[in-house]
Parts: structure tokens; sequence; C-alpha cells
């Protein structure tokens, strides 16, 4: 298996986190687990395998081009042969979709025609960068910014500092009311602020549980948990497993979300 993660252009920062191509070349049949990362994604199917997932308890075939919602419970997948992704990963305010969470649909069904053309030229080249340059000639023109939008971009930021409680602290810094904020979170991300934050918090515990370098208790106090039955009690909502059961080898697909 192999893993390549790309930066965006500079123009693109504000709604892309970065591109990756995962490559494998085993034919063996992989089972594994998303967990809620609060970012979503495009993802184009470039290789022969075929790659399901279960958001029903059922596996299901996905299109060749995959759009994800955001995940916001533990979500089942399975790769099947040999694997060619490439993959965009987006911000929950990123104005290409509307509210998605916890579905994987066509993309071509939802973007249009645009991004199958763009499917079909990512098949003709095998080099990252003009894969990479073609994706971002198709972003450059579907993503405008403008004020409000920027403002949810910034507030994410902001989430990945404050706690949940100084919901106001941020309201006041937007000169907005706690109230309008949370609509204008939840309208452009599907998520309110306390549940992102959550999503958050977890992704910070769950990179520090696989470095298996810290007491389940100090991961709790360096995250911002209550106690330690909080923190399990919270994992295990997003995971479907105890802190104590979780391995990085075992979830690799969810490891290189975490990034």
């Amino acid at each position: 298996m192999r893993y390549f993660e790309f930066l965006p252009c500079p123009g693109l920062r504000r709604y892309v986190k970065c591109y990756y191509l995962f490559e494998s070349d085993s034919p063996a049949e992989v089972e594994d687990t998303v967990f809620p990362s609060g970012i979503v994604e495009i993802i184009f199917n470039l290789g022969e395998g075929i790659w399901k997932t279960a958001p029903d308890g059922s596996f299901h075939k996905t299109p060749s081009i995959e759009l994800w919602g955001q995940v916001t419970r533990p979500l089942p997948v399975r790769s099947v042969g040999k694997q060619i992704m490439m993959g965009i990963r987006l911000y929950a305010h990123a104005p290409l979709y509307g509210v998605l969470n916890d579905q994987v649909l066509d993309a071509g069904d939802v973007l249009g025609g645009d991004i199958r053309e763009l499917h079909a030229r990512l098949l003709e080249t095998r080099l990252p960068a003009e894969r990479i340059a073609l994706i971002e000639w198709f972003l450059l023109r579907r993503l405008q910014a403008n004020d409000r939008l920027a403002m949810i971009g910034q507030i994410l930021a902001d989430l990945h500092q404050e706690t949940p409680g100084e919901i106001k602290t941020i309201a006041s810094k937007y000169h907005v009311t706690p109230r309008y904020l949370q609509k204008l979170f939840v309208q452009h991300t599907g998520l309110t602020p306390k549940l992102y934050h959550q999503i958050n918090r977890f992704q910070h515990s769950l990179r520090l549980v696989g470095k298996r370098e810290s007491s389940l208790t100090s991961i709790a106090y360096d995250c911002g948990y209550f106690d330690q039955s909080h923190f399990i009690r919270e994992f295990k909502s997003f995971t479907g497993i105890a802190p104590s059961e979780y391995t990085s080898q075992a979830y690799p697909v969810s490891v290189a979300l975490s990034a």
C-alpha cells in the first residue's frame, strides 16, 4: 500500500486540506472503518478495484467518482482488488455541494458532467503533478470565495482552539449572536459548532492513542475531556470500540484521514 499527500495551491487552501494518492497492488479483500474526521471528500477511482461502504450495515459498491459527506459515526468500508485512488480532501464549508452527512454519493449526479470529464482526463495520465493540475483547474472554476464563507472558514480554525463553551467568545469576535453563528455554521457544514469541536477533539485523541506514548488519563486531559470516562464514552461513540482496543495498524484508512 502506498499513500502520498500533496498540498493545494495558495488560492485553494481556504477550502482544500490536501490531495492524496492511494495505491494498492494487493488483490486481497481488506475491510476497515472510517471514523469521523470533520472533512468531506471527492474520490476518483482510477484502478480496477472495487470500493464498498456500509452506511446501513450492508456493503454497497461505490460509484467511480465518490462524493463523501461529513462522516459523523463509524462507517465500515471494504476494498476489493487492486486500487488507484486520487482524492480531494475538502474542509466542510467548501461550496461544492449541499449538506450530505453520512452519505456516499455519485459526484457526477451532484456536480454534473464537468466532473465526469475530469475523471476521464485523470484516467489518461499517471503523473501526480498533471492530475493535480487538472483537479485544481476544475476547483478554481467551481469555488468562489465570499465574505460569509471566509468567516465560516475562520470559525472552523477558531473551533480547533476553543471549547464549545467559548462559542459566545467566537460569536463576539465576528460581531454576531451565538444563535446566528450556530445557524450559519449548520447551514454551511451540516454540523453544529459543538459537534464539529467534538470530532476535532476526537481526531486529536485518536492520533495520541495510536502513538501509545501516554496513558488514557493523560490523553483525556490533554484533549480537553472532563475525565477518562468522558473520553472513553466519546471515543466509543465515534469508533464503536474502546481506546484500549484501537491500533493504528488495524485502521490504515482512518490513520490516513487523520494525518
